[in-house]
């Protein structure tokens, strides 16, 4: 089930149920919002109704990618990090193919991870400054990150 709050208060305006059984990651291309399931599918879903428009496996060179997690919508790409991994896939939104890998290895040091930080599970896009921002679950910090080349 979704709920939908209004920004400016946080009144719950609506609730409404969605077709996938569980939901992992969500962000939005201007059209539709793209839902995860930790499979290696992604749901196009209408914005209104919350309905499935379409739905898209991602493949790399090895085949299906399984356990897409968080989403971003960057630039006309989709960015999906791969839950319990250090990974981050930069998928072509149109075919499902992977673009690039990016991984975040080493973005913690030791003294950062101490009881009850887990995994990569956050990108964030400011699409006013172009600054791209990563975490994870109960991380201590927040990282920009900059991608140099492709």
């Amino acid at each position: 089930m979704a709920f939908i709050y209004q920004k400016s208060d946080f009144k719950l305006l609506n609730r409404i149920n969605y077709p996938m059984r569980e939901g992992w990651g969500l962000t939005y291309d201007g059209t539709n919002l793209l839902m995860t399931d930790g499979s290696a599918t992604l749901y196009f879903l209408d914005k209104d109704s919350l309905a499935e428009v379409s739905r898209l496996e991602v493949c790399d060179d090895k085949g299906l990618v399984q356990n897409l997690n968080e989403l971003e919508y960057i630039n006309g790409e989709l960015w999906a990090n791969v839950y319990q991994t250090d990974d981050i896939l930069r998928i072509d939104p149109k075919t499902g193919v992977v673009l690039g890998r990016i991984n975040m290895s080493g973005l913690l040091n030791s003294s950062d991870k101490k009881t009850g930080v887990d995994v990569l599970n956050g990108i964030a896009y400011d699409e006013k400054t172009g600054k791209i921002y990563v975490t994870g679950k109960n991380w201590p910090k927040l990282f920009e990150i900059q991608i140099i080349g492709k």
